[in-house]
């Protein structure tokens, strides 16, 4: 019966216009896990944004991977659809990648380490790349641990390769980071949403999980960006099975943040970062 069918798909594929018709006769077929094109075709919008205003929106596999290279003034929500995402971002400079997240600098300049609301995310120039804008997650994040390794996931699950089924965080983010034209030296330490982690007085680190199905976080592109997404296990979740549900990703059209914002004002050290940031783009022409 096995081979009768797959006969029957050779044979459908045989000729050039069998093979045209029949990846024709797929086009209207869904997934759990595909992007929306157009972005305002998601079936999933955000109840409080204009469809119209839509440039991205997707449900990134878990484990799976997504990227894409951003306007300055973009809103983008991560949206833990199950309870068990686990988002492992990468972000860099549109403008010039050699200009990335600065895991050291994020915590240092805001004198915080741990992420939440109106956080800034830096780079190493002393510029803010983007800003969470929004947290439901009640601060379930983590800047401590990075990403899974392949040797890593190797000795615990049995394998970690990109097209796996337990996924090495690093892994997808080096797939990602090679269609925007990066290479793997390029990877910076990332920042991790959906999986909360904290350190105990003695310094060791405990795993405080997950804030539950449908939390979300909405950061805004300070500069054009390059982001990478990596959904996979983080490092310390204590579990023996490799568990990662689907992650949510919409982007849309807002505007970067300003003077007005709360987070602009916070501290001093903050204050200095926007400003540097609004030069940067503004000598370089972009509103």
């Amino acid at each position: 019966m096995t081979n009768d069918a797959g006969a029957g798909r050779r044979a459908s594929t045989a000729t050039l216009a069998q093979a045209r018709d029949d990846a024709r006769g797929r086009s209207d077929a869904a997934v759990e896990a595909m992007p929306y094109l157009p972005a305002a075709s998601s079936p999933y919008v955000p109840v409080d944004v204009d469809p119209a205003s839509l440039t991205w929106a997707e449900t990134v596999a878990g484990p799976g991977y997504t990227h894409l290279t951003v306007a300055r003034g973009t809103r983008l929500r991560l949206e833990d659809i199950g309870g068990d995402a686990c988002a492992h971002v990468a972000i860099y400079s549109a403008l010039n990648t050699a200009e990335r997240l600065n895991v050291a600098d994020t915590q240092k300049i805001p004198w915080q380490a741990y992420l939440g609301a109106g956080h800034p995310l830096l780079s190493g120039d002393g510029r803010v790349l983007a800003t969470i804008v929004s947290d439901t997650a009640d601060g379930h994040h983590d800047a401590f641990c990075g990403v899974t390794t392949l040797a890593g996931n190797a000795r615990r699950y049995g394998a970690g390769e990109a097209h796996s089924a337990t996924a090495a965080g690093r892994e997808l983010l080096r797939l990602a980071g090679t269609k925007e034209g990066l290479e793997p030296r390029d990877l910076p330490p990332t920042v991790s949403f959906f999986k909360g982690v904290r350190v105990e007085g003695d310094g060791s680190l405990t795993w405080t999980g997950s804030a539950g199905p449908g939390a979300s976080v909405d950061l805004i592109a300070e500069m054009p960006l390059t982001i990478l997404i990596a959904n996979a296990a983080h490092p310390l979740d204590p579990r023996d099975d490799y568990t990662v549900s689907p992650l949510r990703v919409h982007a849309w059209s807002a505007a970067a943040s300003a003077p007005a914002d709360p987070w602009w004002g916070a501290t001093p050290e903050r204050t200095r970062a926007y400003l540097n940031t609004h030069a940067h783009v503004l000598t370089r022409g972009i509103a």
